[in-house]
């Protein structure tokens, strides 16, 4: 089947140049995903010990054992041949028990949405090497999760129901029955939780291995939304070769309800479920539910549905009794950070608040009482890793609102700063906080992943992608710079000038940006993207944050709180005008472009009066508030009872009529996130107010529209339409 084309054109009120078919462009292949990908160490599974680690090697078909220090093999844990009682050719991936005595290794992975996925899994017992399915009663589970004895499993089957295997007798009970589809979900979120609070468990063991917690997600009220799946040529559904089909699941939007998430416990020896209340009435969310290294003591954070308001509530789940222990308001939303980054000890737990400005970490115990302020400063912590003996270990921006570093503050208040200065850096510890895999890379120079200990010292390199640095050796890098927005403010800003540059000459230029709130682009950090390839054919790129994105103070990002495109808009016109200005810029051939939010206000920057852009490319674009999920958007906006008038000021839908430029949008058709109803019902819009654009449909691709090479088909496309406008 070959991909269509569709242009759709009305009276004409622009003039376009004519739609032809576009040859996708090889040579741009390595600067797109997958080709523009560096190398990365495989996955380690650190033993409880924190001196050794796990990984899988495909060409071996085998879990080794290596020494952490020295990357040596230690020893083969598991070889796929020479498995007792069952065997695999291959795993796709596995996990390790917290005792470290067993593997849980999975093969069959098949995703659902954006991180969940079935799979068929199997528990691997390294002392006597037998392998066993996991579930002789479900061909594929999903979530599975450890006891801490690693003894048994709880899983969520395709039922929507919890189960728990007992690996000593290898039996199987059920812990929920009321799972259904399109109703309830026990023990893993909906699509909304998953995309929206990032999460794909809502299970948690105690400490003593003998209750199970979990969350119920009664989705009967969302509505239901349903969009058609066709043959295709990617993967290709030939069930759907002469009609197609329709894939359906619970999505609401701004303003529709939400699925009802409850508390349960699980008691494993009477298996009785006991219903937990919560104190309060205006629990709309619960992002986070875990055991605090006490059987007795489960922390429950919550949010109201305007999301100003976030609570943690210590629950014992044998008795039942819930006590507030933490809450925080706020006159805008509750960032995500907040409920992303809590962090349990045994003594207490710290949050990530902005009470200051700006993101920092607190201490408490678990009564609910200060203990201490662990950092403070004008700049802000967006990543707690953990602590050890009164050290705690995050990521900031105090080597400035671009850059990441990874730093650690010990009980009287020192600093260490445990990365270089400059570029990103995040970390991923051992346990005991003894060694760190330190990831850091800047605008020239891709991911170097190093061990250190954990004061910083780097121990031996474990991956530098030398041989991927010098496929890119040619290519233009950014140049950091700041510009002026509306309103006086100055914004974050890079530029990629073309090869062989010459300020004498005028180029075009084209704008990529994504602006959505609390997001950065412009950050020194490797990404070879197709900017640096359209540098190379003869174009300034440009990407500007403009207020309402993160990295900076609380006030920048929440400017644009009920009134979401305003300010990004007028920030953005800004910033193109000064570049307008720069002799080596063609003010009468700018461009920009932007995939998801970076289309969305695609979007409205171009329906803006005054706006100097010739042409847009939007990728996957919101077109108005109202079609979006519940989380994301009343987080910005309230509900749109709330904020009528935001809500129709905010949509592009509602302000077709002031776009006068050559668009290109594309849209895949079994978007998930984004729906193509949002791109459907703006063309309608476009068609009555008599004007038109150019749009293009991959069949059956999701938000991300890749595999199948779709990726370069999207860079190819938009890159030759803005050759062709510009």
């Amino acid at each position: 089947m070959k991909k269509i084309l569709t242009t759709l054109i009305t009276a004409a009120a622009i003039s376009l140049s004519a739609v032809s078919a576009v040859k996708v462009d090889a040579d741009l292949a390595r600067y797109v995903y997958p080709g523009n990908t560096p190398s990365a160490p495989q996955a380690m599974a650190f033993e409880p010990d924190g001196l050794n680690y796990l990984a899988y090697s495909p060409e071996a078909r085998a879990v080794k054992r290596y020494d952490i220090k020295t990357g040596k093999e230690v020893e083969t844990v598991m070889d796929l041949g020479n498995t007792r009682g069952n065997s695999l050719k291959s795993i796709e991936g596995f996990t390790l028990s917290p005792d470290g005595s067993k593997i849980l290794v999975y093969t069959d992975k098949k995703m659902i949405y954006r991180r969940s996925f079935t799979a068929r899994y199997y528990v691997y017992e390294i002392r006597t090497r037998m392998l066993s399915p996991l579930s002789d009663d479900h061909a594929t589970q999903r979530a599975p999760l450890f006891s801490p004895d690693g003894r048994m499993v709880a899983f969520v089957a395709d039922d929507n129901n919890i189960y728990l295997k007992k690996l000593d007798y290898g039996t199987e009970v059920a812990v929920t029955r009321d799972g259904a589809s399109g109703s309830i979900i026990n023990g893993v979120p909906d699509w909304t939780y998953e995309e929206e609070f990032t999460t794909d468990c809502s299970m948690s063991w105690a400490p003593d291995n003998l209750t199970l917690c979990y969350l119920k997600y009664n989705e009967t009220a969302v509505p239901a939304w349903s969009f058609p799946l066709y043959e295709g040529t990617c993967n290709p559904m030939t069930q759907y070769a002469l009609y197609p089909g329709t894939y359906t699941y619970k999505y609401p939007v701004a303003g529709q309800p939400n699925s009802v998430v409850s508390l349960h416990s699980y008691d494993v020896e009477t298996r009785k479920i006991k219903d937990i209340t919560l104190p309060g009435n205006d629990i709309e969310y619960i992002p986070r539910m875990t055991y605090a290294f006490d059987p007795s003591r489960v922390i429950v954070m919550t949010l109201d549905r305007d999301q100003r308001r976030m609570e943690l509530i210590a629950v014992n789940p044998r008795s039942g009794v819930a006590k507030s222990i933490f809450t925080e308001t706020s006159d805008a939303w509750i960032p995500s950070v907040s409920y992303e980054n809590l962090t349990l000890t045994p003594d207490g737990f710290m949050v990530i608040s902005t009470r200051s400005g700006y993101n920092h970490l607190y201490a408490y115990n678990y009564a609910g009482a200060l203990t201490r302020t662990v950092t403070s400063g004008d700049y802000n912590v967006t990543a707690c890793y953990g602590s050890e003996a009164g050290t705690v270990y995050y990521q900031s921006t105090s080597a400035g609102a671009i850059h990441r570093v990874v730093e650690s503050v010990d009980a009287k208040g020192k600093i260490t700063r445990l990365s270089p200065d400059e570029g990103w850096a995040s970390a991923r510890f051992t346990p005991g906080m003894t060694y760190m895999v330190l990831d850091h890379s800047t605008a020239s120079t891709p991911p170097v992943y190093t061990l250190c200990n954990g004061k910083g010292k780097s121990i031996r390199v474990i991956e530098d992608n030398a041989d991927y640095a010098a496929r890119y050796t040619s290519a233009p890098r950014k140049e950091f710079i700041t510009v002026p927005g509306a309103d006086g403010v100055m914004l974050n800003a890079y530029i990629i000038r073309p090869q062989h540059f010459d300020p004498s000459k005028r180029y075009p230029l084209i704008m990529n940006q994504y602006s959505g709130p609390e997001s950065q682009e412009v950050t020194c950090r490797w990404r070879m993207d197709w900017p640096q390839y359209a540098a190379m054919q003869g174009y300034v790129v440009v990407c500007v944050d403009p207020r309402g994105t993160g990295g900076r103070d609380r006030a920048f990002s929440t400017c644009v709180y009920k009134q979401l495109g305003r300010y990004e808009s007028a920030d953005l016109i800004a910033a193109a005008r000064h570049f307008a200005s720069q002799s080596y810029v063609d003010a009468k051939r700018m461009g920009i472009t932007g995939w998801s939010y970076g289309g969305y206000q695609t979007l409205m920057t171009v329906s803006t009066p005054g706006s100097p852009f010739a042409a847009a490319v939007a990728i996957a674009p919101v077109t108005s508030w109202r079609y979006y999920d519940t989380v994301y958007a009343e987080r910005y906006m309230l509900t749109p009872a709330q904020n009528a008038d935001g809500y129709d000021s905010s949509a592009p839908v509602t302000h077709v009529e002031q776009m006068n430029v050559p668009l290109l949008i594309m849209h895949g058709t079994a978007d998930d996130n984004v729906h193509l109803f949002n791109t459907m019902q703006y063309v309608s819009e476009l068609q009555a107010s008599g004007r038109m654009c150019d749009m293009f449909l991959y069949p059956n691709m999701n938000h991300s529209i890749n595999g199948c090479d779709a990726r370069l088909n999207v860079y190819s496309r938009m890159l030759d339409y803005f050759n062709r406008n510009m």
